[in-house]
């Protein structure tokens, strides 16, 4: 085999292994951010519940029991709610992302990154000069003294 060959196949596993290794980062960072904003929601949820709790006992539990007045419970309300929103929220999210993607014909999310930089323009970088940062101290010191 000829040194050109070995080259060409030795580039295209460094480019199948780099492709491959572009996949899992990508799975990992959404991976993390699923579980971020999952314990983020639940975090929020939960002490909001508490709060209630906390605050008014009793309207708290007048809500969590059905009665012969309101058959259904405030809290399985709130849970059928939340379901049906989650549902429009995500099919909404879901189309319009595809529609986008169609829209501009993409075949990847390289392709769809270069696509976006060519039709947005570029945000210029600005360099701090020394006598523009901003100092905290003085911010956060008294007007009294």
């Amino acid at each position: 085999m000829s040194p050109e060959k070995e080259g060409t196949r030795l580039n295209v596993t460094t480019e199948v292994m780099t492709e491959n290794n572009d996949k899992v980062q990508l799975m990992k960072g959404a991976a993390f951010l699923t579980t971020v904003a999952s314990a983020g929601m639940l975090a929020g949820f939960g002490s909001t519940l508490a709060l209630v709790k906390k605050r008014s006992p009793g309207w708290f539990f007048k809500g969590t029991m059905a009665t012969a007045a309101v058959p259904e419970t405030g809290a399985s309300l709130a849970l059928r709610a939340l379901g049906w929103g989650s549902l429009y929220a995500w099919c909404g999210v879901g189309l319009l992302s595809l529609a986008v993607w169609k829209a501009m014909g993409v075949h990847s999310l390289t392709e769809f990154r270069q696509k976006m930089q060519t039709v947005f323009p570029a945000i210029p970088q600005s360099e701090e000069s020394p006598g523009n940062s901003l100092e905290w101290d003085s911010i956060f010191t008294s007007k009294e003294d």
